[in-house]
């Protein structure tokens, strides 16, 4: 391991969250990949398959803020507990009305009640910006490791998802990530020596939600965007990977795809970069939209696995960018809800993308469903361009986590990573 991601290291306890962490965040990665091939393995509907994990991802986008917000207030361990076991009985419930062929509604009531599944990625971020609050160099790197690690996830989760539904039995996948978000999080909670200190909400505190900084809103609105592409890609590498003869390999080229931003999230946590970090998000977001034009021209799986490659380079720098702003224009009391925003968009976006997908599939065929990859990358181009100047001005009311975003390294404020968890 290069010596930056070395040091970071260092601090105690650090090992231990960071093991945990990457334990509970499998299920980013596995549950709504797990359920959609559950579902197209029992019933071959993929309209209805997707329409589940949108619904699954959407109730998630509502509850997830909520959720981080009792955080911030309470702490991690009196929250994310109960609301880990909530999720785990739902996800448990489901998959015995999926067995038993039990009506389509109590899929999806079941799904709603899941959707309080919490964002552990944003858990151990939060751990993370504790320890290096006053290291901007040091954060920056833990951040890309973090970024690293969702990519990590995105590589192996699906392969073991879609591999254990398909060679095993269809409810094996959503199976196992119920299992790893309940051992990752009991792990995670029970270290509370780096657990950040809690902010109750008194009479003189602000109560209102971290997503009024205007800041926030522009990031959150582009990871709708940012969202629709990954789901999108989701259902349709899946179904393209059927039509091709080979569904099982989907959960490899997708890896692929995650490899691409592992890779770059690597490197860029190793440089540190000067310059405005609004203009580096930007460009990030601008050239995952560009890299969604070459999955149209696919004609066969090993042009779409190089194709997802390349467009996964642009993933993790633009996340761990996106951090950086969040730091930025997010108060420090709040800065658990704000990072969960941003997973809340990608779900969001998640949600509609894998349902839209899906009804194209099904009418289309599977290499259109990369149609809605494009179109949603230009929606997080538009949204990134129209915002920007949002994204300059500096936070209002409350200390923002971080002392600005105009620079980066050791001059200031470029750090972060995230991708859904």
């Amino acid at each position: 391991m290069p010596s930056p991601y070395r040091a970071i290291f260092a601090a105690p306890g650090t090992k231990g969250f960071s093991i945990a962490g990457l334990i509970g965040r499998l299920p980013l990665s596995m549950v709504g990949v797990g359920i959609l091939t559950m579902i197209s393995e029992i019933t071959g509907r993929y309209a209805m398959a997707s329409a589940l994990t949108g619904a699954l991802a959407l109730s998630a986008a509502v509850l997830g803020p909520q959720i981080s917000r009792l955080v911030d207030q309470y702490g991690q361990r009196r929250v994310l507990r109960p609301a880990t076991l909530i999720s785990v009985l739902a996800v448990a419930v489901m998959l015995l009305a999926a067995a038993n062929g039990w009506p389509d509604w109590t899929l999806f009531v079941c799904a709603v009640v899941a959707g309080c599944v919490p964002s552990v990625g944003s858990m151990v971020r939060a751990r993370w910006t504790t320890i290096y609050r006053d290291s901007p160099r040091e954060l920056h790197t833990a951040y890309s490791f973090e970024s690293v690690v969702d990519e990590v996830c995105f590589i192996f989760g699906p392969i073991v998802a879609i591999g254990l539904s398909t060679t095993w039995f269809p409810e094996a996948g959503p199976l196992i990530a119920a299992v790893c978000l309940l051992v990752g999080v009991w792990l995670l909670t029970a270290q509370r020596d780096t657990e950040p200190e809690p902010h109750p909400r008194g009479e003189h505190t602000d109560r209102a939600s971290a997503l009024r900084s205007p800041g926030l809103q522009v990031l959150t609105a582009t990871f709708v965007a940012t969202g629709a592409i990954f789901g999108s890609i989701d259902v349709s590498t899946l179904a393209f990977a059927e039509e091709q003869g080979s569904k099982s390999s989907a959960s490899l080229i997708l890896a692929v795809w995650a490899l691409g931003s592992c890779l770059a999230g690597i490197v860029f946590g190793l440089l540190h970069l000067k310059g405005r970090t609004e203009v580096r998000w930007v460009l990030g977001v601008c050239a995952m939209a560009v890299s969604m034009i070459p999955l149209l021209l696919a004609g066969n799986l090993p042009f779409l696995a190089a194709a997802l490659f390349v467009s996964g380079l642009a993933i993790a720098p633009t996340m761990i960018t996106t951090m950086a702003l969040i730091e930025a224009h997010v108060p420090r009391a709040k800065l658990t809800e704000g990072m969960t925003w941003i997973s809340t968009g990608l779900a969001v976006g998640v949600a509609v993308g894998s349902s839209v997908t899906g009804l194209v599939i099904d009418a289309a065929g599977a290499q259109r469903g990369y149609v809605v990859s494009i179109a949603a990358g230009t929606a997080a181009a538009a949204v990134a361009f129209a915002g920007y100047r949002r994204l300059t001005r500096p936070a209002q009311g409350e200390e923002p986590s971080s002392d600005g975003a105009d620079t980066d390294s050791a001059d200031g404020g470029e750090e972060r990573a995230g991708r859904v968890a």
